[in-house]
């Protein structure tokens, strides 16, 4: 099948199931390229600037006060 085929399928599906056919080909093509992408059921470490003393005494320093 073409895409000039896909194309009108595509258009008559519904909201949702256009949002489920825009995943599924960004899922591919990110395999594709080995691109890694983030996956729901992983923990993902987030840094914040709460507690984050050295990181002021530095700026501080930087800024000459």
């Amino acid at each position: 099948m073409s895409l000039s085929d896909l194309i009108p399928l595509l258009q008559s599906l519904p909201r949702a199931e256009k949002l489920q056919a825009i995943h599924l080909l960004i899922l591919d093509l990110a395999n594709e390229e080995g691109v890694p992408l983030i996956r729901p059921d992983a923990e993902y470490p987030i840094w914040s600037p709460y507690q984050a003393h050295d990181a002021a005494d530095v700026l501080l320093k930087a800024l000459g006060k």
